[in-house]
């Protein structure tokens, strides 16, 4: 099932990166290299993201992202397909996770008198393993945040399993990008060896 599922997705990434890049070429001839990777980078993002049609937080976050700048709408409205006009919405897992979040903003401040007394006081002495990894789960937890899209906004929860679920789609990503290197590689020799 798991080989079934990422081999659509392979397929469908590779149609809407490759429809994203005509897309980008025909609207502005004269890009210089760096231009060149970012529009690829964009649409490898874009297409991966709504390859998995909407179903995971982290693609509504890229495609979210993407559709600010208004010179990408374009290119994700024709990536997304006419029977899916995208539009940001809550699940009702999200709804809840921002409102624990306005929730815990408030105890969080009225604690935070008690929280630098304790700093100050420095770390347990009886507990010290304890709190060490306490702080080093938290900082990778802050991390990872930021390496998902939306994950700043992601319980821990959510955050691991959107995690899992984006490296898997990267690594087909990258997978479909290694193999047009390769495949590039094997035509410019071929066609070395023509014109020596």
């Amino acid at each position: 099932m798991k080989m079934h599922t990422s081999s659509k997705l392979r397929k469908e990434f590779i149609k809407k990166w490759v429809k994203g890049l005509q897309i980008c070429c025909s609207s502005k001839k004269n890009m210089d290299i760096l231009e060149r990777k970012k529009k690829i980078k964009l649409c490898a993002d874009i297409a991966l993201a709504s390859a998995k049609n909407e179903t995971t937080l982290w693609s509504i976050a890229l495609i979210s992202e993407a559709k600010k700048d208004d010179e990408n709408k374009i290119l994700v409205d024709n990536l997304l397909g006419p029977e899916s006009r995208f539009k940001p919405r809550m699940t009702n897992r999200q709804m809840i996770a921002c409102h624990k979040r306005v929730r815990s903003k408030k105890i969080l401040k009225k604690s935070r008198h008690v929280c630098q007394k304790m700093k100050k006081m420095g770390p347990p002495k009886s507990n010290l393993a304890a709190y060490i990894a306490k702080k080093l789960v938290k900082r990778r937890t802050q991390v990872l945040k930021r390496l998902v899209p939306g994950g700043e906004s992601m319980d821990k929860f959510s955050l691991i399993k959107e995690a899992l679920d984006y490296i898997l789609s990267l690594r087909i990503q990258v997978d479909v990008m290694r193999t047009l290197v390769n495949a590039n590689e094997v035509l410019n020799q071929s066609d070395s060896k023509i014109y020596n």
